[in-house]
């Protein structure tokens, strides 16, 4: 995630309290931002939305922004292989946001020994270690001692990747606009809600949704569609279940969705306006 290239559109949000997570402001009002959901482990599908954003974006003026909305790892095929190419340069004419999700603070917290194994395993850790080569069935054979295991583990993912998670924020906010991986409580003031709460919260988000005042672009609940409820855009459509991987492009007060395959009839490349 280039931050450099990101300088002359981002302001830090206030005040940035000893590890918490950056939270951004776009200065930029009138840039196309192009959103994707969960991805999953699911390199294929990115690699095939990216095109399709790459494509729609040629007709459209100025700076073109991708916001990333977390949980790039787990459950899908090839995380590490997620984590390399978002780490790399974004298409050309583009920057890119990458957002923290649930997934990549967990994974963040068993590296630096915050969390154990087995909390990470039962969010799909399994997949992800497979991706770095990790067999833990046969280390757990081979090692007696779970700290040894623990320790192979966070030898063999690299110290990039690790910087790449401890970097990412959590919130984007443009005019009318804020991207975030799960949401927020509309009845609380941002700066008092923790970023476990921006990458976990469900429910606390869904009942006060009504309260928003601005359009809230989020993932982290799958759902079989990308849907518009009130000012609440879910675009998480369940990549590593077989679904399409989404990305809904804002410009101009209208939204158009993207999508790596369409998994139903009308649901790719179809307009909506933004609220």
């Amino acid at each position: 995630m280039p931050m450099k290239g990101l300088a002359g559109l981002l302001n830090l949000w206030g005040r940035r309290v000893p590890q918490r997570r950056p939270r951004l402001r776009l200065s930029a009002a009138d840039m196309p931002i192009y959103a994707i959901g969960d991805v999953h482990g699911c390199l294929e599908q990115l690699l095939a939305l990216e095109e399709k954003i790459v494509a729609d974006a040629r007709a459209l003026p100025g700076a073109k922004l991708i916001v990333m909305l977390g949980d790039y790892i787990d459950r899908g095929p090839a995380s590490a292989q997620v984590i390399d190419h978002l780490d790399a340069p974004p298409p050309a004419g583009f920057e890119r946001i990458c957002l923290a999700g649930n997934h990549e603070a967990l994974m963040l917290a068993y590296l630096e020994e915050r969390a154990a194994l087995s909390q990470w395993l039962a969010l799909g850790a399994e997949a992800t270690l497979s991706s770095y080569g990790i067999d833990r069935d046969r280390l757990s054979r081979v090692y007696t001692q779970p700290r040894q295991v623990d320790a192979l583990i966070r030898r063999t993912i690299p110290d990039a990747h690790a910087a790449f998670l401890r970097r990412l924020p959590v919130l984007v906010e443009a005019p009318g606009l804020a991207f975030v991986h799960a949401g927020f409580r509309p009845d609380l003031p941002l700066e008092r809600q923790s970023d476990s709460q921006l990458v976990s919260i469900r429910e606390a988000f869904y009942t006060r949704a009504h309260l928003l005042e601005r359009t809230v672009v989020h993932g982290h609940t799958p759902i079989s569609r990308p849907r518009l409820e009130g000012r609440r855009l879910n675009i998480d459509s369940g990549a590593y279940l077989g679904g399409p991987l989404t990305a809904v492009r804002i410009w101009r007060g209208e939204g158009l969705f993207l999508q790596s395959h369409a998994s139903a009839p009308g649901v790719s490349s179809h307009s909506t306006r933004s609220p």
